[in-house]
């Protein structure tokens, strides 16, 4: 069975051009079916009142002797002066028409059927003119009088003449009518669909520039760096107008919420540069002067000794992570990286060879294409990416792991992926894993004390060129997918 494919809901441009067709087609019909039953019904009167004459003057005719003479003839009634072509006469006697006759245009007499004349036999008895359908000659208008006979009525001895008039006049005047008004009322359509599509279009036209304005801003960079909403829509004193009033004084609020975020953070980030900055001399010097003091000739005392090694190495603790955040931040700040042609492949190379040197207990794979990849970008700092990247792999996956390093290209993006097949990272961490000091040690199998600035780093450095970052995991199979463009950072 296949699935049921889901309608799209009509635009606001096409329910207002159907709610004015549709509209205008049921005024078009209302006037043009009244219309035509009022003609109609005005013609049928006019004949109406032709048929009294008519009858009058068939009435005064001398029809025959005697009611139910077999000599009786219909002709008299139908020759008698003023009685136009078309007119059937009949001569009913105990509701059976005796005689019947219809002049044509010749001024001649022709009989008719026996359906025709059962039909006109029907008309006696009713009180007004009534319509009868006559086969071939078409539908007529017909009405009876009693006759008379040697100028004595003889009506109630059940003695009648029926006079019948043609309704083709009417019925092609009504025809004619309907037509026009079809023709007319189909021309009216086409000229609405036309008049009303560009009437609606311009009408529309403020709310289209309101959402073209909307996706603009949809497409901007709010996330980051300054945030300068310049888009504003007209204003009117029409809904959409009015709407556009609102929606401009919500950038207005957005704009200086976002410039006040902005200030801000760039204060937290000045803090930050500086504080790095100015930490870098202190550390060094501690640093230093702890190494002097272990290179001393003087025989030092073993606690002593231990806790001036304590010293120096968290000294260089303290002062990669001191570099870290000084790079976050300038990273943060906008900073340009250095662009220049990077071998790709060779960073890869030399950075698995360094893991493999200092995780000697995990097993090292590479996978490269046979061509160099090469991209735009700063070197150091993709080698620090591919670095921190293979760190994270060896401190948090237990002895053994196996570690698969992959170089691919395709349709000019670079993937470099980074695979191992431990534990897996707990999808409770998984979201928060790029975020600064974010720590996933409790998904994996063992802790390290890492500051949890490495993979913010990657994230960062891989933005600054362009590219993506992402993780992929479950137990046995965790990949961080890195892409770039071929040309790495844009011209």
């Amino acid at each position: 069975m296949k699935p049921r494919v889901a309608r799209q809901p009509w635009t606001l441009r096409k329910r207002l051009l159907a709610i004015l067709l549709l509209l205008l087609a049921a005024v078009s019909l209302a006037v043009g079916v009244l219309s035509v039953a009022i003609l109609h019904a005005s013609l049928v009167d006019r004949v109406d009142e032709q048929l009294r004459s008519a009858v009058d003057r068939g009435r005064g005719a001398d029809i025959f002797t005697a009611p139910g003479d077999p000599g009786s003839d219909a002709g008299p009634l139908l020759r008698v002066p003023g009685q136009a072509p078309g007119t059937i006469g009949a001569l009913v006697y105990g509701g059976v028409t005796v005689s019947s006759g219809y002049l044509d245009e010749a001024g001649q007499v022709t009989r008719l059927d026996d359906a025709q004349q059962n039909a006109l036999a029907e008309v006696v008895g009713t009180l007004e003119p009534t319509t009868v359908d006559l086969g071939e000659l078409g539908s007529y208008r017909a009405s009876y009088r009693p006759i008379l006979t040697n100028g004595t009525d003889v009506g109630s001895n059940g003695a009648a003449l029926v006079i019948a008039l043609p309704l083709a006049d009417v019925e092609s005047t009504s025809m004619q009518l309907a037509i026009t008004i079809a023709v007319v009322g189909f021309l009216g359509i086409v000229t609405a669909i036309v008049v009303g599509s560009w009437l609606i279009n311009g009408s529309l036209a403020p709310l289209r520039r309101l959402t073209q304005t909307a996706r603009e801003v949809s497409e901007l960079p709010l996330d980051r760096g300054e945030v300068a909403l310049s888009q504003r829509v007209p204003e009117s004193t029409t809904e959409v107008g009015q709407l556009g009033a609102a929606f401009n004084r919500m950038l207005g609020h957005v704009s200086s919420a976002l410039t006040s975020r902005e200030a801000s953070e760039r204060k937290v980030r000045q803090f930050v540069a500086d504080a790095s900055h100015e930490l870098r001399t202190p550390l060094a010097s501690i640093r230093g002067y702890s190494e002097l003091t272990r290179r001393s000739g003087e025989t030092l005392p073993t606690d002593a000794a231990h806790a001036l090694g304590r010293i120096e190495s968290e000294s260089v603790r303290m002062t990669e992570l001191v570099d870290d955040l000084l790079l976050l931040a300038r990273l943060d700040e906008g900073r340009e990286l250095d662009r220049s042609a990077v071998d790709l492949s060779a960073i890869v190379v030399d950075a698995v060879s360094d893991a493999a040197a200092a995780g000697q207990d995990h097993h090292w794979d590479l996978d490269l294409p046979p061509e160099p990849v090469e991209v735009v970008g700063d070197s150091p700092r993709l080698r620090q990416v591919l670095g921190n990247l293979l760190a994270n792999a060896r401190v948090h996956t237990p002895a053994g792991t196996r570690v698969t390093t992959t170089l691919a290209v395709d349709d000019g993006v670079v993937h470099l992926v980074v695979a191992d097949d431990g534990p897996g990272i707990d999808a409770a961490v998984r979201e928060s894993l790029f975020e600064r000091f974010a720590r996933g040690d409790s998904s994996r199998s063992r802790a390290a004390g890492s500051t949890g600035l490495g993979l913010a780093i990657v994230e960062a450095v891989v933005h600054a060129h362009h590219g993506t970052v992402s993780v992929e995991s479950e137990p046995g199979d965790t990949r961080f997918i890195v892409k770039l463009s071929g040309s790495g950072l844009d011209a």
